[in-house]
């Protein structure tokens, strides 16, 4: 039987456990921002990725993560492959090579099926110019402690 938490006695399911990190690499950098894109936050705290799925990457300070807030302010990192399938969740953190870049705000289903927006919360709407990426640097979704050295 799952464990289950007790409050004010109604029976609640712990959903969460734990998981293996999502892997990729970049495949195309993106060196652009906008302060008007009209992105809306999807109403799902996950989603799942398949190894070979291509999805882009998009940093901004927006914070709110209600089912369909918008977000305008926004800088494009680029394009990874997925290397490693998986579950990404909203406050995942994430990292581009050992650089802890922000958390996961949510996702933007603007382009799907082609492809998901994935959106991460930074200090700034960061570009792959202002980070100095490159095609091939490894990117990395997943808990744990944010690492020395963030963007």
């Amino acid at each position: 039987m799952p464990p289950r938490a007790s409050g004010g006695g109604t029976a609640q399911i712990r959903e969460d456990g734990q998981k293996r990190p999502v892997t990729g690499v970049l495949v195309k950098v993106l060196t652009h921002r906008r302060d008007d894109r009209g992105m809306k936050l999807e109403p799902y705290a996950s989603r799942c990725v398949r190894a070979g799925e291509v999805h882009e990457l998009v940093t901004t300070s927006h914070a709110q993560t209600a089912s369909g807030s918008k977000i305008d302010r926004v800088g494009f990192l680029g394009f990874a492959e997925m290397s490693r399938g998986g579950v990404i969740d909203r406050g995942d953190l994430f990292w581009i090579g050992e650089r802890g870049i922000g958390v996961v705000l949510g996702f933007d289903a603007c382009h799907f099926p082609n492809h998901y927006n994935i959106l991460i919360r930074a200090a700034e709407p960061w570009t792959g110019l202002d980070l100095a990426l490159g095609p091939g640097m490894t990117v990395c979704f997943g808990p744990g402690p944010v690492p020395e050295g963030t963007a």
